[in-house]
């Protein structure tokens, strides 16, 4: 919420509160209801969002946007002189730096050198327990079920076709989305779809680098 309430005062344009428990699992209705409820909060009860940028003008606030504004150019020359994002992400940089920023954040955790209250300091001595969600495995066979009526019912003649230009234009410079758009229509999955451009493109293995 503290974090949420600091984004909207330094003027961010939209916000999204995500649920507690989604590292854990899909959210439930109870975490998400409570991310829900914080954005309304700012949103109808604060009064900050009446504002472009309350804290606009404040010299601390400019200070830190100036050192952010510099250290993301220095990021985005990187980048460039690597050949773009593209190239980056192939070399194995973009990962690189989040796995550096992942494991100094943690040191800095465990060293108490950032605090989070309730984690490494102030923290309750009881277990607290967690109402993950928890799915039925019936929805799976359901759904399974609907996917196997919809294929009976479908002209699968013309999803072949269809995926089958798909495929060929993938292999050109053609805009892919008006053949994605005619396989969605003539009722081809997800799956179906994304198979076709896979036999086209093949499948991206991330290059991580330690």
């Amino acid at each position: 919420a503290f974090q949420a309430l600091a984004a909207v005062l330094g003027g961010t344009q939209s916000l999204h509160t995500n649920s507690f428990d989604e590292a854990l699992g899909l959210p439930t209705e109870d975490s998400v209801t409570i991310a829900l409820r914080t954005q309304q909060i700012i949103a109808s009860e604060t009064g900050v969002a009446d504002t472009v940028d309350p804290l606009g003008g404040a010299y601390f606030i400019e200070e830190l946007t100036n050192t952010m504004e510099e250290k993301a150019l220095d990021y985005i020359e990187k980048i460039d002189d690597l050949g773009g994002m593209v190239e980056a992400v192939r070399a194995g940089f973009v990962q690189k730096e989040i796995l550096d920023s992942a494991y100094k954040y943690q040191v800095a955790i465990e060293n108490k050198d950032q605090i989070i209250v309730g984690l490494n300091e102030f923290a309750a001595d009881e277990e607290q327990g967690r109402d993950l969600l928890r799915l039925d495995p019936a929805i799976e066979d359901r759904q399974k079920k609907k996917i196997e009526t919809l294929r009976k019912k479908r002209d699968n003649e013309e999803v072949r076709r269809l995926l089958e230009d798909l495929k060929k234009a993938a292999q050109g410079s053609e805009n892919l989305m008006p053949f994605i758009l005619k396989a969605v229509k003539a009722y081809a999955t997800l799956g179906e779809i994304a198979n076709a451009l896979r036999d086209v493109f093949g499948e991206y293995t991330e290059a991580v680098i330690l």
